[in-house]
């Protein structure tokens, strides 16, 4: 993708797209990335996603592969408010087989709004010199055929004007309410094959202002535990920019919240532990409840497609969608566009093979995040999904020991987070010194109870509180 006039097509300025024309921009003489939204100026909300409003966790994985794409992000998400929380040293974590210890380690997350997170990124990428953004603007179809996709119709939302942009790659990062699988069977493809598994987990947010002085506060989770055989309560604290919480809640089916306002804090109140809820009950609310019921994981398997296209590739929620509880889907994409990073460094996308090469690079990417994701949902009983096989569920029995273990046993914590924060390969738990603490347990230091400090309780108003 050297010759004169070269041209990537980008479909969706989200995280996904934006990332991806960043690896683009520097190989091809045009970016055009299309979104039908109109995107804003600085940190606010768009329509197309309205699951911005819920608490939104960007890993360290992830962060260190957004920093490695696009530089200078990681200090601009923190100069505009963002909070670099320490795993699991400034988090006070309920998991589903207890508390974790607050212990100092190298990982982190970026806490802030997902509306924060999206416009540093579009901001740094829309000011490369070969990224243009065409918002307003929809996909309405593919141009090619089976062999090869060489571009994309588009239709302005504002005028009705159709416009054929040829290109050398189009890639699909348009998120969950993708219609490439559609595109690509107008083309003669095969129906492109997807996997759903389904908790029915509702998600109600509610932006609090903080108590003052509480600008150091924690991260505070507290999980279920889905061998109770009922459904599962979840509760989220996120402190984000400008002295603000983000709180979550949410239950899977059996278990929902409601929009009510009033019983925002009666639901965290039927949590596996009241914390969260006295912590609402001493918080200004700022907004109404936000309610979201599209969380079902979702997976496109575009790499089992008998002959994959040349010139297209998907990334992102495009390929992956996971219940936002655990906090992984943001650097799961992150994970997708350098895999595409990485296949530009070895060879030209317009070779034969390239997106087939891409597109399993990418579903390796989302393997094990997947597997965790939805091994844990198909816990709770009123879930919909195709039930695991054998060695899956072995998986998720050893998982619900590990976590055990995790809560006493350092070594077992350093392997779990190093996971969970997509740092390392699910193999890094099967350590044999991994192996050795999950079979010990977690040991007398166990952590008892909730590790939120007397100072902290004290500036929430909860000194009496254990």
């Amino acid at each position: 993708m050297t010759s004169h006039g070269s041209r990537a097509v980008v479909l969706g300025a989200g995280m996904a797209g934006m990332l991806a024309a960043s690896v683009l921009a520097g190989r091809v003489d045009e970016v055009v990335v299309v979104d039908r939204d109109r995107m804003p100026r600085g940190a606010d909300p768009r329509r197309g996603l309205p699951q911005a409003r819920h608490a939104h966790m960007l890993m360290s994985g992830g962060a260190r592969v957004i920093e490695a794409l696009v530089p200078g992000t990681v200090e601009a998400w923190l100069a505009a408010g963002a909070r670099r929380i320490a795993v699991t040293e400034e988090m006070v974590l309920l998991g589903a087989q207890g508390w974790f210890p607050r212990r100092p380690g190298p990982h982190f997350l970026i806490s802030c709004t997902r509306d924060l997170l999206d416009a540093v990124v579009r901001e740094r990428v829309l000011a490369l010199p070969r990224v243009a953004l065409r918002d307003g603007t929809e996909a309405v179809q593919l141009l090619g055929d089976a062999r090869r996709v060489a571009g994309v119709v588009v239709r302005d939302t504002g005028t009705g004007g159709v416009e054929d942009l040829a290109a050398d790659l189009v890639v699909d990062a348009s998120g969950r309410g993708s219609q490439s699988g559609r595109h690509l069977t107008r083309l003669g493809l095969p129906a492109v094959r997807e996997e759903t598994v389904d908790a029915g987990q509702v998600y109600a947010t509610r932006l609090f202002q903080a108590p003052s002085g509480t600008e150091r506060f924690p991260l505070v989770s507290l999980q279920p535990d889905a061998r109770s055989g009922g459904p599962g309560r979840i509760g989220v604290l996120l402190p984000v920019e400008d002295g603000r919480w983000v709180i979550t809640l949410a239950g899977t089916r059996g278990a929902e919240p409601t929009r009510d306002a009033d019983g925002f804090e009666p639901f965290a109140r039927r949590l596996r532990d009241p914390l969260l809820a006295d912590l609402i009950a001493r918080a200004e609310p700022l907004t109404d409840v936000h309610l979201t019921r599209a969380t079902a994981n979702r997976r496109r398997r575009f790499e089992r497609l008998p002959d994959t296209p040349d010139g297209f590739v998907a990334l992102g929620d495009a390929v992956a969608t996971f219940n936002p509880v655990y906090g992984q889907g943001l650097s799961v994409v992150a994970h997708g566009a350098a895999a595409l990073d990485r296949a530009l460094r070895e060879r030209r996308a317009h070779t034969a093979g390239f997106a087939r090469h891409v597109q399993r690079s990418v579903a390796r990417a989302t393997g094990s995040p997947w597997d965790l994701a939805t091994g844990e949902d198909l816990n709770y009983p009123a879930t919909i999904g195709k039930s695991p096989p054998p060695t899956a569920r072995l998986l998720r029995g050893y998982i619900q020991r590990l976590m055990r273990s995790a809560t006493g046993n350092q070594a077992v914590l350093r392997a779990l987070t190093e996971v969970m924060t997509l740092s390392a390969p699910l193999t890094r738990m099967v350590r044999p010194e991994v192996l050795v603490g999950v079979a010990r347990g977690p040991g007398p230091d166990a952590q008892r109870g909730p590790s939120i400090t007397a100072e902290e309780r004290a500036l929430c108003g909860l000194d009496g509180r254990r």
